[in-house]
């Protein structure tokens, strides 16, 4: 079994969670670029992760605050899988992204962060990214900016034009 350290990490687990759920006030705040929302779709959106495992980890979250994915409904789960497929092609392209790490943790217990809020993590990877400087130096080194990687993806994201298909309601 291999492990996998992340102590860089340490910081947000060990930080003052706030009492408001963090995807629902960056969508009220309607500050999208302050808040690192690169995607509004009809039923969700798309989201940089302040405290990112890698350059470029963003998260696809519905619109309402539902704790878990069996409770969207089809049209909801169409758009934010499509979003997820949509973010790879993007992040492939862009960041020109090896791999990809993409999950969801359901509940406190699954090391859900955020766990009344269901969302979607896409991590790019690449090969060689992780390195001695967490392990030794406790410390992550990142090689861009959040907010220079959320201009360099902004315009592919609002190319995005998502049209559901028709659902039976049977």
């Amino acid at each position: 079994m291999k492990t996998i350290w992340a102590p860089w990490r340490i910081n947000y687990i060990l930080s003052e969670k706030p009492d408001y759920c963090i995807f629902c006030k960056a969508l009220e705040e309607k500050e999208d670029e302050k808040n690192f929302i690169i995607k509004r779709g009809k039923h969700s959106f798309v989201i940089m992760n302040a405290y990112p495992y890698n350059n470029g980890h963003v998260m696809v979250a519905p619109y309402k605050h539902l704790a878990c994915i069996t409770d969207l409904n089809q049209e909801t789960s169409l758009e934010i899988h499509f979003l997820t497929q949509e973010s790879v092609r993007i992040l492939r392209s862009v960041l020109n992204s090896e791999g990809f790490n993409i999950g969801m943790n359901l509940g406190k217990v699954a090391g859900a962060g955020v766990e009344d809020h269901v969302h979607i993590h896409i991590v790019p990877r690449w090969l060689g990214d992780t390195n001695f400087m967490p392990v030794i130096a406790d410390t992550k080194v990142f090689p861009e900016y959040l907010k220079t990687t959320y201009e360099k993806l902004i315009p592919f994201y609002k190319a995005i034009n998502f049209k559901p298909p028709i659902i039976s309601k049977s």
